[in-house]
């Protein structure tokens, strides 16, 4: 990736490659939160199972996580543009097959090979901000890329409803995956006119088998979380979580091995020596594990506790993502000056609109779309103030020749995260729904989104210690 810096890129040029670049983490975005909006209308289409609701979204996550540190790779290797280009192509092919996926374990499957080439495209977005703006334009190229990211969920959000709702062509939720496919043409066009071109990088190779093993290892934690109640959390679920710890301790030590033969490890060992990266990855896994987890329980309450119709649960985020919005123009200009504190504000907020929600359903036998709506602003706000500096807080002091590497293990960290997530805390509600109510779920959940944010604060306060 670093290569987009060694050739000359007017000012001009370089925004107008960062229009590119967001408007594929534009697309991601709205795919992750349209298919959550999607979600009970596949289920009931399909006829899938609790788990099999989760897996359409943790298994396209888990395949992300596991390439996106190679996506950040070939990066480096092959160049920005060539490796962007292929993402977006495949993320829209793939986009295409979950549309006209006829069952449940198809759909999952599709889903996956749809994680994978996302993974191609997304860490190429980071590393672009990080390389190209480096000067004084970062705070303002960074806080686009966090209204960008509200933008999306409040797209995906209102497009999902529309889509499911009108039911167009008889296409029902199958809409909210085409639209992705001539999305992605255009971005295409656009990058193969605007995007410069970066010739290969000689003597470099791919650590395939550390791909393999960590996804094996990710696949082995992550995924008996999904199945775990459908076989009453047997002693394999948890020896097989156990054998994914030891795959990825094992998998640090295949790319120090690597790295010992002269190879290029999957990861860049460096970065896992700087105290305070690692401890903002931490933080990052924290976040996000109380991020996409919150909007998929949301909307299942809403939609099966409440009975809320599809197009009002997804107008319901709306006013959300627009504080998420609000928030991400403002945290730009105050991290410039107050640094991680802001962000450790925002995850205090995010609290408080947690605790809010829950004082609101307690109080409230059937609280109505608009209510939620105004309640789940300060959340929304909290949100924004967090996630659109947070990547710049935990990249700032990653030299430039591990741009595509860093950039990757932080993708790689947020969908983790994501992931994990989905499965803990979709566990939990699915089974205190099952066996007591969809409230006392609702309640659960957000109990260990809390906990969730409340860690996340304090190793982002540990990371402002390490890095002054």
């Amino acid at each position: 990736m670093h290569q987009i810096v060694s050739a000359p890129v007017d000012a001009s040029r370089r925004w107008r490659v960062l229009a590119i670049v967001v408007a594929a983490q534009f697309m991601f975005g709205v795919d992750a939160f349209i298919v959550n909006v999607a979600i009970p209308t596949m289920a009931a289409e399909l006829h899938a199972t609790p788990a099999q609701i989760e897996a359409v979204i943790a298994i396209y996550l888990i395949a992300y996580a596991t390439l996106v540190v190679t996506g950040g790779r070939l990066g480096d290797i092959y160049g920005t543009r060539n490796v962007f280009i292929a993402g977006v192509a495949g993320f829209s092919a793939t986009s295409l097959w979950c549309g006209l996926a006829q069952s449940g374990p198809e759909l999952i499957v599709a889903r996956l090979a749809q994680g994978a080439t996302a993974a191609l495209m997304v860490p190429q977005v980071l590393a672009t901000l990080h390389l190209l703006f480096s000067d004084a334009t970062r705070a303002r190229a960074f806080g686009i890329y966090g209204i960008v990211l509200g933008l999306a969920g409040v797209t995906g959000f209102t497009l999902g409803g529309v889509l499911v709702t009108l039911d167009l062509a008889g296409l029902g939720w199958r809409a909210v995956f085409f639209v992705n496919v001539p999305f992605g043409a255009v971005i295409i066009a656009a990058a193969l006119r605007i995007m410069p071109t970066v010739p290969r990088r000689a003597g470099t190779r791919l650590d395939i088998p550390g791909a393999v093993v960590l996804f094996g290892g990710l696949l082995c934690l992550i995924g008996p979380l999904l199945f775990g109640h459908d076989v009453h959390w047997a002693a394999w679920v948890w020896l097989v979580m156990a054998a994914g710890v030891a795959i990825i301790a094992a998998f640090v030590r295949l790319e120090r091995a690597v790295a010992r033969r002269g190879g290029m490890p999957l990861i860049d060992l460096a970065l896992l020596s700087d105290a305070a990266f690692m401890r903002g990855l931490v933080a990052v896994f924290f976040f996000f594990f109380a991020n996409l987890s919150f909007y998929l329980i949301m909307t299942m309450f809403m939609q099966k506790g409440l009975q809320i119709p599809p197009l009002h649960a997804g107008l319901v985020f709306v006013p959300l993502a627009l504080s998420f919005v609000l928030a991400s123009r403002h945290s730009g200009v105050r991290a410039k000056h107050r640094g991680t504190l802001v962000l450790i504000e925002g995850c205090g907020l995010q609290i408080a609109g947690l605790a809010v929600l829950v004082a609101t359903v307690e109080a409230t036998v059937a609280p109505s779309a608009l209510l939620l709506a105004l309640v789940l602003m300060v959340f929304g706000y909290g949100q924004g103030l967090v996630m659109a500096p947070l990547s710049s807080a935990v990249l700032s002091n990653v030299r430039s020749s591990s741009a595509g590497a860093g950039s990757g293990m932080y993708g790689t960290t947020t969908q983790i995260g994501n992931a994990a997530g989905v499965a803990a805390i979709g566990a939990v509600f699915f089974a205190i729904e099952t066996t007591i109510s969809t409230s006392v779920a609702l309640f659960a959940a957000c109990a260990l989104f809390a906990l969730s944010i409340m860690i996340s604060a304090a190793f982002l306060s540990s990371m402002r210690r390490a890095s002054a």
